[in-house]
């Protein structure tokens, strides 16, 4: 069974599925990084030169393809990856795999992502902390409902990468056998 991972991005995802993976000994597949190998471009130059239909459309693709072809792996999802089409439905396909909402609170993630802006193409421009807040907070709000029909919802702020890791592990001991 995989173990897949959703939630906003600076959420955690990456830095907690590499732990995972290495703690259970699974594969860890980072899926934004799994659409640019296969894509041939970042996922910022696929949005500005092919569109945000056709993102979509192939992050689709690739997310049935990684979840079909993974039998236990680690897998990170972007931000909006369960958001679109029926792609929840195969994340939440129970023979195939375990989904976790890593779930932060607004304060600590728009703290987070205002060092990393420079990174996130999507908030590279924001030009305050309190407009960063509200761009998070209408996002999240949005995606709450969506985010919260994973498997197991965990909390992750204030909390450390390995803590997190080992926290989902004891959580989802039945699931993932």
């Amino acid at each position: 069974m995989n173990l897949v991972l959703m939630g906003y991005m600076g959420s955690g995802k990456s830095a907690v599925g590499q732990c995972l993976g290495a703690y259970l000994h699974r594969d860890f597949i980072d899926l934004d990084h799994r659409i640019e190998e296969m894509e041939g471009l970042t996922i910022s130059e696929i949005f500005e030169k092919k569109g945000a239909v056709y993102f979509r459309k192939r992050e689709s693709e690739i997310l049935r393809q990684t979840l079909n072809d993974s039998k236990y792996s680690v897998i990170a999802l972007g931000g909006g990856t369960p958001i679109y089409g029926d792609n929840l439905k195969w994340i939440n396909d129970v023979k195939l795999n375990f989904s976790v909402y890593l779930k932060i609170a607004v304060k600590p993630l728009v703290s987070r992502l205002w060092q990393e802006r420079s990174h996130r193409p999507i908030i590279a421009d924001v030009p305050s902390p309190e407009d960063l807040e509200e761009f998070v907070r209408k996002h999240l709000f949005e995606r709450a409902f969506i985010y919260q029909q994973a498997h197991l919802v965990y909390e992750v702020a204030d909390l450390d990468v390995a803590s997190i890791a080992k926290g989902i592990i004891e959580a989802s001991k039945e699931a993932l056998g």
